[in-house]
């Protein structure tokens, strides 16, 4: 089940304006370009901010997320028509051949459940060809960020055109090894709601991940740092042979 803060329609309409810097998108783009990319899997695409980016690139995507409210609004969004959005996990995904799949923003994380880590694993394996890669990030779990998971470093109040100001923070609910569970508030002036969103990510140590990998038939090529944040990330560049 996809968390409230991709599945609710409310806070689905609000997540691009709350997170409007996606410098971190950029590292990605120049990846599809070094593997020269003309289909790509993008898993988790949630609102299609980067599966639109390839779109406008001339690459074919299929945009792939199982919260059908970040679905929703990916397909109001010029240029949605070029992509291929599926609601589901990965076990729905048809039959592709596409040269690079993606788990963009830490998504590789929010898949907790080690047999759905594992499902994921191999969907994307079978989705790509021969040759093509998987590439995702996931927190240096040595970097502890969830130690600055607090309200105070964390809120802030956004103006959203046509919504109204909406305060919004992160809480820390529990660390759990190796499960961090987290709750974001979000308060609507317009009309006073308030709603919640409870979310747990998984830390995976680097030699996990990539014995996972190795498992499931991939080739690690490369785990490379996320250059808009240094020192803190794990970006992994697997092939399949």
């Amino acid at each position: 089940m996809a968390d409230e803060c991709f599945g609710h329609p409310r806070l689905a309409a609000i997540y691009d304006p709350l997170d409007a810097d996606r410098s971190d998108l950029d590292a990605y783009l120049r990846m599809a370009e070094e593997f020269e990319a003309h289909q790509v899997l993008d898993i988790g695409c949630g609102t299609g901010v980067f599966a639109l980016l390839l779109a406008d690139r001339g690459i074919e995507v299929v945009g792939f997320d199982p919260a059908l409210a970040s679905i929703d609004v990916a397909q109001t969004k010029p240029g949605s028509e070029r992509v291929r959005w599926i609601c589901g996990d990965a076990t729905d995904l048809p039959p592709l051949q596409v040269d690079l799949a993606t788990m963009t923003a830490n998504v590789a994380q929010a898949i907790v459940d080690p047999p759905a880590w594992q499902q994921t694993l191999r969907g994307a394996y079978e989705a790509l060809r021969p040759g093509g890669h998987l590439v995702f990030e996931t927190r240096d779990p040595a970097r502890r960020a969830w130690e600055e998971w607090t309200r105070e470093i964390s809120y802030r109040v956004t103006e959203i055109p046509g919504v109204g100001s909406v305060d919004n923070w992160v809480q820390l609910i529990e660390v759990s090894w190796p499960l961090v569970t987290f709750r974001w508030t979000y308060m609507f002036a317009a009309d006073g709601q308030v709603l919640t969103s409870d979310s747990t990510l998984r830390f995976r140590e680097r030699e996990e991940v990539e014995e996972d990998l190795v498992a499931h038939g991939y080739v690690v090529e490369d785990v490379r740092d996320a250059p808009d944040r240094p020192g803190r990330e794990f970006v992994f560049l697997a092939r399949r042979p």
